[in-house]
């Protein structure tokens, strides 16, 4: 095994960060030998009670030399650990990654290692995070944020998009696209996408706008009038309109302009660089209506978004 990915845990650490460890696990078997060996590690070893009362056994982190260090998360602000702080401090040399789960970035903040660097945690904890450790740049609004060896995920299933793009970063694209459709997760949401879905900002109560917006979603490249998303709702046009205005404050047409920006969104950060196959794939039909709904939802044109993404991605493989 060439890997050794270790998850450090604590006392009140949230179970659910171990879905990290779970994307290497999947790795392993669809690789012809495994080659990641998986840990959890603690300051002393042994066994650590999670918030949920799952008790989990550890290693100390001294125990050998890791690969990749994954810092989990808790439900809240971990408390001050000056002693795991500093054994992270000491140990990270020997390490290529050093990666924060959701909360889990006050603690590697503290130790001093994410100084300088950009990053980011669960966002309702992002703020908080950028008071207390002004050396950081936090993004509080992205899934994960990886710079130089330091990477950082937000809140819960996020580390799984992190861990994904990790064995894209060691394997290629086609081994995490496997991983990710064994483990039936979305291949992947990147680092540079939102924490937060259109669908679910939009929030309408009624299932059948929510199902009429998941056709949506699965369907950009269609027409989608306000005709065809009530047929799927089993609606009028006239009343299936006045529900969704009612239900989510816009109109239905506005709804699939989100939708379709965030889609282009994902497209480009993937790295597509064609904004007329871009507008294509995503039902604005051309590089001009792309352009001028670009413009009015973020007040830039889809070429910043492609530069920008161009930059951060050069800056994961060349790291």
């Amino acid at each position: 095994m060439s890997k050794r990915i270790g998850l450090v845990i604590y006392p009140g650490f949230q179970a659910l960060d171990m879905a990290a460890l779970t994307v290497f696990e999947f790795a392993n078997s669809l690789l012809p030998a495994p080659q990641y060996a998986l840990a959890t590690l603690s300051l002393q070893g042994g066994p650590v009670r999670s918030s949920s009362g799952v008790v989990l056994d550890s290693h100390p982190i001294g125990w050998g030399g890791f690969d990749t260090l994954l810092i989990a998360g808790a439900l809240g602000e971990p408390a001050a650990q000056p002693a795991l702080e500093a054994t992270l401090r000491d140990n990270a040399g020997a390490s290529r990654r050093i990666a924060s789960i959701c909360t889990g970035a006050f603690v590697l903040a503290r130790s001093g290692l994410m100084d300088g660097k950009r990053v980011t945690t669960h966002w309702s904890f992002g703020r908080r995070l950028q008071q207390q450790f002004p050396a950081l740049t936090v993004d509080e609004d992205k899934i994960y944020v990886k710079q130089d060896k330091i990477w950082s995920s937000a809140g819960v299933t996020a580390c799984i998009d992190m861990a994904l793009a990790m064995v894209e970063h060691d394997f290629g694209s086609e081994l995490a696209r496997k991983v990710a459709r064994g483990m039936v997760v979305y291949h992947r949401r990147s680092g540079g996408q939102s924490q937060f879905s259109a669908i679910a900002e939009i929030e309408p109560s009624s299932d059948r706008i929510k199902d009429a917006l998941q056709y949506a979603r699965d369907h950009l490249q269609r027409d989608l009038s306000v005709e065809e998303l009530a047929a799927r709702a089993h609606w009028s046009a006239r009343h299936f309109s006045r529900m969704f205005q009612a239900q989510t404050g816009m109109a239905p047409a506005k709804a699939i302009e989100k939708l379709r920006l965030e889609a282009a969104q994902e497209l480009i950060e993937q790295g597509h660089v064609s904004l007329s196959r871009v507008a294509g794939l995503t039902g604005f039909g051309d590089e001009e209506r792309l352009r001028r709904a670009f413009l009015r939802a973020y007040g830039q044109p889809p070429k910043v978004f492609v530069q920008q993404a161009r930059r951060r991605n050069e800056h994961i493989y060349l790291a």
